[in-house]
């Protein structure tokens, strides 16, 4: 066959591929299809997450050992759903005695993993803080561990919804465990 042919086939079969996947992935279901189609990984817990969407006044408290002075931060921060549903972001920017911070949160399942992981970018480091997390109860738990100098800092953060419009979450903070409280954060809906 010459190259010419083989060439018109070969854009000609790509073209017919190419365009059958389209087909496939846009065709829309029929009504017992789309009622029997399995949900989407991940769902369910992404589900679970949804008591974070809104806007949202904060108080950051630093215990004493974290903080000179015990100082109070107010700030604002934003949840939203990602693209598809498939993660929550939440954009947060505080001020006070304490410092300025601002900074963005996104969460996710991850399916492999089987757990939340939550990647953490703000102004005050460079790159990701990257956590796992996993629900203890009504508790939804984070936990990463940090390089400090010839040791290893592991941190662990506890949220929870305590009444409808009102999170508390706490980030601890450690050497060998995560047990010493750096800051206690109450959060209410707008």
């Amino acid at each position: 066959m010459p190259v010419e042919k083989r060439t018109a086939t070969y854009c000609l079969a790509c073209a017919l591929l190419v365009l059958a996947s389209g087909l496939t992935f846009a065709a829309p279901q029929s009504g017992d299809a789309a009622k029997s189609a399995p949900p989407k990984p991940g769902a369910a817990e992404m589900e679970r997450l949804k008591f974070y969407l809104g806007e949202w006044d904060y108080t950051e408290t630093y215990p004493r050992s974290a903080s000179p002075n015990g100082a109070k931060n107010t700030g604002v921060y934003t949840s939203k759903l990602g693209p598809g549903g498939n993660s929550l972001i939440n954009t947060f920017h505080s001020q006070g005695p304490a410092g300025e911070s601002e900074g963005l949160l996104v969460m996710t399942w991850d399916t492999k993993e089987k757990a939340y992981k939550a990647y953490v970018l703000a102004g005050d480091f460079v790159g990701a803080l990257i956590e796992t997390g996993q629900f203890e109860g009504d508790a939804l738990v984070y936990r990463t561990e940090l390089p400090a100098g010839n040791s290893t800092m592991k941190l662990r953060n506890v949220t929870r919804l305590v009444s409808p419009g009102k999170i508390v979450s706490e980030e601890f903070m450690g050497k060998e465990t995560a047990d010493t409280l750096f800051v206690h954060v109450e959060a209410t809906k707008r």
